[in-house]
């Protein structure tokens, strides 16, 4: 084919596009304003790489609150704000319920677990989940010892490093990661357990390669780009690693499985399948079974250690704001074991976490969802179907309810008293239907782990090195990878 015919065809496919974008506009023409896009690539062109956060919020300033966006041909409606956030997903919560089935997960969910799925299938999953992880101890006493157990050991793995500099992350990933690993499988690993360490190796690039601008191409052109070689492919085979790991894991289980002596969630599962109702037959299926587990263990694992390493970052980066805390934690608890009903009593504290939480902004765009049914919202016609992203990251960083919304500033949840408030706009677990089924005990975990660290150690940059608050590329906003020194506390 000469230079002239691949020219001329290049010409007719932006024409065809043309009149396609022209059509659906015509079609729906009361769509949200946005950017004009370009042919077959839309609006990509606009995204900023590095902090996709940041194009939406000069978008939002420009068209509103509900601005469409075209990821090549497909229109996106962006909701930005804690108000419009908040309109979405608790008054029209059954009209933005369903997940889009994207390329990139339908690849290798297929609408199976708990995170991507629709329909009765995900209600079946998400009562399930919810139900067997308040059996297996969320928000109990007994899950809270195990994470005080976990916590102690992640203090004795930071003192061997007797002050010096090393990357937190390993250890404390896997210190996370044992707490839903116990309610999963029933048992912890050391942390240098070859299986807890390829696991997290999975997770960890996993999660990095969903960010790359290639992931977010082949949403745009999965069959263009499904036989070409990329970061894409790495992360459809770490996810065929982490489905094989987990298959094999719950049919050893199933060999010793007892009935009326239920040790994990795993075993949980197994026993809804040989109930011998419809709903088991339904919707108890191991394909369900092995993505709902690895929906729990990538959210159990990441999300909640890259918040950890973002909160001793922070402190690093304020040592005046890590002396108070420590000197709370001083006041009181002392050398006692943390104990989540402190919490109640240190409000400084349990402010600078939620002020961690807030600026670390790990989700900016939550999980997207799909409108169920044609609806119009705020004045704006959105068809069924429309991909809908409810941008977690406006509410965090609010004007309207944040006095320094792009500074870490622990006041935010503290009154003039110094008592903690709490603040509406503060939601990075979501809300509505689909908000984080684990939040609860996510919470705990921030909080033991917090206090137990900074109880022993005074974290510091390394002799030289400069603190930067610059995210790192990824899925999720993660900090990039940094070295400190803990110096324990006498």
């Amino acid at each position: 084919m000469d230079l002239v015919t691949i020219l001329l065809s290049v010409m007719v496919i932006l024409f065809l596009a043309n009149i396609y974008r022209k059509q659906k506009r015509q079609e729906y023409k009361n769509l949200p304003p946005g950017p004009r896009p370009l042919p077959l690539i839309g609006n990509l062109h606009l995204i900023d790489k590095k902090q996709p956060d940041k194009t939406v919020f000069e978008l939002a300033k420009k068209y509103g609150p509900v601005l469409t966006f075209h990821f090549g041909m497909k229109q996106v409606i962006f909701l930005c704000g804690y108000d419009t956030v908040k309109d979405a997903l608790l008054n029209h919560g059954e009209e933005f319920s369903n997940r889009p089935q994207l390329p990139i997960t339908a690849k290798t969910t297929k609408d199976n677990g708990v995170f991507f799925s629709n329909g009765e299938s995900w209600k079946a999953m998400r009562r399930f989940t919810i139900s067997t992880l308040r059996d297996y101890g969320m928000g109990r006493k007994a899950i809270e010892d195990k994470i005080s157990e976990e916590a102690e050991c992640l203090v004795q793995a930071i003192k061997a490093h007797g002050g010096k500099p090393f990357d937190i992350q390993t250890i404390i990933n896997a210190a996370v990661a044992n707490i839903i690993i116990s309610i999963l499988l029933g048992h912890r690993f050391s942390y240098d357990d070859p299986t807890i360490l390829r696991l997290m190796g999975l997770i960890d690039e996993s999660m990095y390669l969903a960010g790359t601008p290639m992931a977010m191409l082949y949403n745009v052109l999965p069959k263009l780009l499904d036989h070409i070689p990329g970061p894409h492919q790495t992360f459809f085979d770490n996810m065929k690693q982490m489905e094989n790991f987990i298959r094999a894991t719950f049919t050893e289980q199933k060999k010793h499985l007892d009935v009326n002596d239920q040790r994990n969630l795993i075993d949980a599962f197994l026993v809804k399948q040989q109930e011998g109702k419809t709903e088991s037959s339904q919707y108890f299926h191991n394909e369900n079974l092995t993505f709902l587990v690895n929906d729990l263990f990538m959210a159990g694992m990441d999300t909640t250690t890259t918040t950890l390493r973002w909160a001793i970052l922070l402190m690093m980066k304020y040592p005046e704001i890590q002396k108070k805390v420590r000197g709370e934690i001083d006041s009181i608890i002392g050398t006692a074991q943390p104990q989540a009903e402190h919490r109640k009593q240190m409000p400084y504290t349990d402010a600078v976490i939620h002020e961690s939480q807030r600026f670390a902004d790990i989700a900016p765009f939550g999980t997207p969802h799909e409108a169920t049914q044609d609806v119009t919202f705020r004045g704006y016609f959105i068809p069924k179907g429309t991909i809908v992203v409810t941008c977690l990251c406006s509410a965090l960083k609010d004007e309207a309810y944040f006095q320094k919304p792009f500074e870490f500033y622990p006041e935010h949840f503290l009154d003039e008293e110094g008592n903690f408030k709490q603040n509406d706009a503060f939601i990075p677990f979501s809300i509505g239907k689909r908000s984080c089924a684990g939040k609860t005990l996510a919470k705990i975990e921030l909080f033991l782990f917090f206090t137990s660290i900074f109880q022993n150690f005074t974290f510091q940059a390394p002799p030289g090195a400069e603190i930067d608050l610059e995210p790192a590329v990824a899925a999720i906003r993660r900090p990039k990878s940094y070295q400190l020194c803990a110096i324990p506390r006498t």
